[in-house]
């Protein structure tokens, strides 16, 4: 090969590496990290889906079903996590007669990544709750009631991270006051904490400290209280605090269609999120995290 072709040939194959090194970007696309979030609340020891002569939930709700709904959305994405913000007990002749071991047992097949706890699944007193915590294979969470001095005492934690294709997302739970509600006699010497108060802490420990992408609100403390409006409740909560992405609530049974929007302390978005009672309705929210963890969000609900 003499000089000149030899100049020409490698004069073009420079000007294809560059013209490569240029036009690749352009066809590559940032990854985009999808979240999704089931979940439930109040599902009352409901087990078999209602009949088909009932005034109300006529042929809705059953475990079975909504643990075939949960399998085919985990296939879809596999980065899923299913939560319940609370009353797992009480209800049907299920709890009455085995204590709350099947609902447990139940969840634990389904794969539950954590629960709070709401008023009555005291029903059985703190004892009998923590009598079937071997049947929970998942994690319970609450920051606002302090067990220090029960049978519950390091077996419920204020908050659990979970990891999802780089995601880290923190749960933490929040409960109702329960003087008024249960008889002392049933939760003992449990402590009840301001919920504001600690959400505020356990949100600052969970952005600064833990760094969390995502964090989330178990909530038994209810919607909304339309009689009692100061009341602390779900959208109260979601005003006067900071750093909560989703709050799940439960306690008032509102079957809500889609999540509601609230602005934060910072006048941010947070999506608060319910879906009625007695596993009628699976609620779910996406998360989509591009390259940068910025996130955007859409929930519906599905009916059982």
């Amino acid at each position: 090969m003499d000089r000149r072709k030899f100049i020409q040939k490698t004069t073009a194959a420079t000007a294809f590496t560059t013209l490569g090194g240029l036009t690749l970007p352009s066809f590559t696309t940032k990854k985009e990290t999808k979240i999704t979030i089931l979940h439930t609340n109040d599902t009352h020891s409901h087990i078999d889906p209602f009949e088909t002569t009932h005034y109300k939930y006529a042929n809705q709700g059953g475990v079975a079903r909504r643990a075939s709904l949960v399998t085919e959305i985990r296939k879809e994405n596999p980065n899923t996590l299913l939560l319940d913000a609370g009353d797992i007990f009480q209800g049907t002749p299920y709890f009455n007669y085995f204590g709350g071991e099947l609902e447990f047992k139940l969840m634990s097949m389904m794969k539950y990544d954590a629960a709070t706890i709401g008023n009555h699944d005291f029903d059985n007193s703190i004892d009998g709750l923590y009598k079937q915590l071997p049947h929970a294979k998942f994690s319970f969470v609450s920051a606002n009631y302090d067990f220090k001095n029960t049978v519950l005492d390091t077996h419920v934690k204020p908050y659990k991270i979970f990891i999802k294709d780089g995601i880290k997302i923190g749960v933490f739970g929040l409960g109702i006051e329960l003087s008024g509600l249960v008889e002392p006699k049933m939760f003992k010497e449990t402590k009840y904490l301001d919920p504001v108060e600690i959400a505020q802490d356990t949100t600052r420990i969970l952005k600064e400290e833990e760094q969390c992408d995502l964090v989330i609100c178990l909530s038994h403390l209810g919607y909304y209280y339309k009689r009692n409006p100061n009341k602390i409740s779900d959208l109260n909560l979601a005003k006067a605090t900071k750093d909560i992405d989703l709050i799940i609530g439960g306690h008032t049974h509102t079957f809500l269609p889609k999540p509601t929007l609230v602005k934060n302390t910072n006048d941010e978005n947070v999506l608060v999120n319910q879906v009625g009672a007695y596993g009628v309705n699976l609620g779910r929210v996406d998360f989509y995290f591009d390259a940068d963890k910025n996130k955007s969000s859409k929930g519906k609900t599905i009916l059982v």
